[in-house]
């Protein structure tokens, strides 16, 4: 069953012209939209894909009013992008699921841990002792929550999850290894999604510490000890290494890593698959990618740049004589 538009605007607000009675099915992108689909426009280089678009309505903006209006219903908003964001958990909450069980009966909770009555705990999930779950909190299938880990309020964790892992901590010893307890735990505020598969893991002395509002993605590894600031997110595959601090709303794109002990300030963005080897104390984006091309013009490119150095000093050496000639 599904909704329609005046419903829509009626819950979230937006400025709609058409029919008001008109039902929508489903949701999808311009391209592939029905004529009896919802759809967003929040690009304007897609602006080509409206016109085409047999969508039954389209949220846009107010600067492309017009030509949404022209070609049919529309809902006028500042922001599409969070609108349809938010008409697909209006979506979500309209759907009829079957009742089941807040705690799935393969979950294994110790005794010691505690898990909020409103929480919902999936199959085979893992809850060690110590561990706290938060209200509102839930935890989809196989997900792991180790001993003395806190997960807060509303909180969600998808699939393979697995939270306080010990971190990676060795001391050299003779040629061999000597393992460092992971004397921590860790802490994960109030509003975080997190991935599946995505593992962060409990610190060595103090906690691993993620922040309210935090998003993380898929296969993401979180190192021990790591400090990640409210509101921030990351994409699939980003690795964070022991110690790092991430600011508050910053993002990293899928593939980037982080250095271990490094900081980044609040605000701070990185671009996909690059490579943080240095602190960073201002707001804005930093990219760290060596550009792609055919391998026989990369190893060219790679070759002149391992010579930087030596280029660079051959230059201080003229510039020392330019200025000992303008002197005599």
């Amino acid at each position: 069953m599904g909704l329609c538009l005046g419903s829509i605007v009626d819950v979230l607000g937006g400025e709609l012209h058409g029919d008001p009675h008109l039902e929508i099915d489903g949701l999808a992108p311009l391209e592939s939209a029905s004529a009896r689909h919802l759809s967003f426009l929040s690009n304007p280089k897609y602006q080509g894909q409206l016109a085409a678009s047999k969508a039954a309505c389209v949220i846009v903006n107010p600067q492309m009013r017009a030509t949404a209006v022209s070609r049919g219903a529309c809902v006028v908003t500042d922001q599409p992008y969070l609108y349809f964001a938010r008409v697909t958990q209006l979506w979500k909450r309209s759907l009829v699921r079957p009742l089941r069980p807040q705690i799935h009966p393969s979950a294994v909770i110790d005794a010691a841990a505690f898990v909020h009555p409103t929480a919902q705990i999936g199959a085979l999930c893992v809850i060690e002792r110590g561990a706290r779950i938060g209200a509102g909190t839930e935890l989809r299938s196989r997900v792991t929550v180790s001993e003395d880990c806190v997960v807060g309020d509303r909180c969600l964790l998808h699939p393979g999850v697995v939270i306080g892992a010990d971190g990676f901590g060795f001391a050299p010893d003779a040629g061999a290894w000597e393992k460092i307890e992971q004397l921590g735990a860790v802490r994960i505020g109030n509003d975080v999604e997190i991935g599946a598969n995505t593992c962060i893991d409990r610190g060595a002395l103090q906690d691993t510490v993620i922040g309210n509002g935090v998003k993380l993605d898929n296969l993401i590894q979180i190192g021990h000890n790591v400090r990640v600031g409210d509101h921030t997110a990351m994409a699939g595959c980003v690795g964070v290494a022991g110690s790092a601090v991430i600011g508050t709303h910053c993002t990293l794109g899928g593939g980037a890593i982080v250095l271990g002990h490094l900081a980044l300030a609040d605000e701070v963005n990185i671009s996909a698959a690059s490579v943080v080897t240095r602190s960073i104390r201002k707001p804005g984006h930093y990219t760290g990618v060596f550009p792609l091309d055919d391998n026989a013009t990369w190893e060219k490119n790679a070759a002149t740049l391992k010579q930087l150095h030596s280029l660079r000093e051959r230059i201080r050496a003229l510039e020392l004589q330019l200025k000992l000639l303008e002197k005599q």
